[in-house]
């Protein structure tokens, strides 16, 4: 409520007028009359049992109507948009006149309690979890069996709510992952891929309108694992980052930006849930521009390397990435070494995984996991 209504404030004196209440905020002034209201009803409820012990304790039907009611449904709408308020937020703080209202207009407020703004802003999601323990407590401490079975509803009710809301939350949380993933990515054009081709210039604006830059657009694509590698080229050693999906993998060398983000400069910004190393390549307004074309994982070879084999060539936790065309045809591999025995195993397994799951799902042929000879 301080950050709310100091920001209201603020831009009643045209202070922050750009920063958008609702994407920040959501419903959480909606929700708090509404959890406000709950505690009321169920506090007095409480003190009438107290001033007149011949009354019954009735807590069934304050939690009837609360949580048949708008209880759980503006904590969903709450929740649904926490993950680009995070999001949202990460983006502001970079600004000083923000960082300002945070810092000395909010977070040194005594209601604060030294709590800073993320950690207020995920206090609603955890409120919603706790909600079955308070439940299942009243029903426990129940001798009423109609009580007892409406409380065993209610709390079975809480709990679906809460299990759709998971759902929802990560499907949302993947989509803002992927769509930023499009900014971090690029997609070079054939012919600076690859010199062997000839495109005419008048040929070149249609291929570029046919591009596959929106690949990632696809709401239903889910990112299983990512990281650091290195690809073991003819005459050198790439860093590259690597993108699992749940139907293909992608090879990326890594750009770093020559400039240093300095201290006038914008700082992009970054999705929370992206790990430290993007994040940091993200900040530096570095991005990752694709190596070759994606992998399907019906189409992905997974072989390990034998230490004895990649010896000569200082290479130390190798395995071996192969794209075969329909045919069976060997059209491209990769040698990656990874920092770690352990590293390489993870990724192994993610991928023999991914593969897995693509061929049940898709009912296409397994690819193949094997060591050479």
């Amino acid at each position: 409520k301080v950050f709310v209504d100091t920001l209201k404030y603020l831009q009643s004196k045209e202070f922050l007028l750009d920063v958008d209440l609702w994407r920040l905020f959501a419903n959480l002034e909606e929700l708090n009359a509404v959890s406000l209201s709950f505690l009321k009803a169920f506090f007095e409820a409480v003190k009438e049992h107290v001033r007149n012990s011949d009354s019954p304790l009735d807590f069934s039907s304050i939690l009837s109507k609360f949580f048949q009611g708008d209880l759980c449904q503006t904590h969903q709408i709450y929740c649904l948009n926490y993950t680009s308020a995070v999001f949202y937020l990460e983006n502001l703080r970079q600004r000083e006149d923000f960082g300002l209202y945070l810092k000395q207009w909010c977070e040194q407020n005594q209601q604060c309690k030294r709590l800073h703004l993320p950690e207020l802003l995920v206090a609603p999601l955890q409120r919603l979890t706790r909600y079955p323990l308070l439940l299942n407590n009243i029903c426990q401490r129940s001798t009423d069996p109609a009580e007892r079975a409406l409380l065993q509803s209610l709390k079975e009710k809480v709990e679906k709510s809460i299990w759709d809301l998971e759902g929802k939350v990560k499907w949302l949380d993947n989509f803002q992952k992927l769509r930023q993933l499009q900014e971090v990515i690029i997609w070079p054009q054939l012919w600076d891929r690859d010199k062997r081709f000839f495109v005419p210039e008048c040929l070149k604006q249609s291929l570029r309108e046919n591009s596959s830059e929106n690949i990632l657009a696809s709401a239903n694509r889910l990112l299983l694992h990512e990281g650091r590698l290195t690809l073991a080229e003819s005459t050198r050693l790439l860093e590259v980052h690597l993108f699992l999906f749940d139907d293909f993998l992608l090879i990326t060398k890594i750009k770093r930006s020559k400039k240093r983000c300095g201290g006038s400069e914008a700082v992009l910004p970054v999705c929370p849930s992206f790990p430290p190393e993007l994040q940091s390549l993200r900040r530096e307004g570095g991005f990752c521009t694709v190596l070759d074309q994606p992998i399907p994982l019906d189409r992905l070879s997974l072989r390990n390397m034998d230490p004895v084999q990649v010896a000569a060539f200082s290479l130390r936790n190798a395995f071996l990435v192969q794209h075969e065309n329909r045919y069976c045809q060997s059209i491209a591999a990769f040698l990656l070494q990874a920092h770690t025995e352990a590293a390489k195993k993870a990724w192994m397994s993610q991928i023999q995984a991914a593969i897995s799951n693509h061929s049940r799902h898709h009912g296409t042929k397994q690819a193949s996991a094997c060591c050479f000879p």
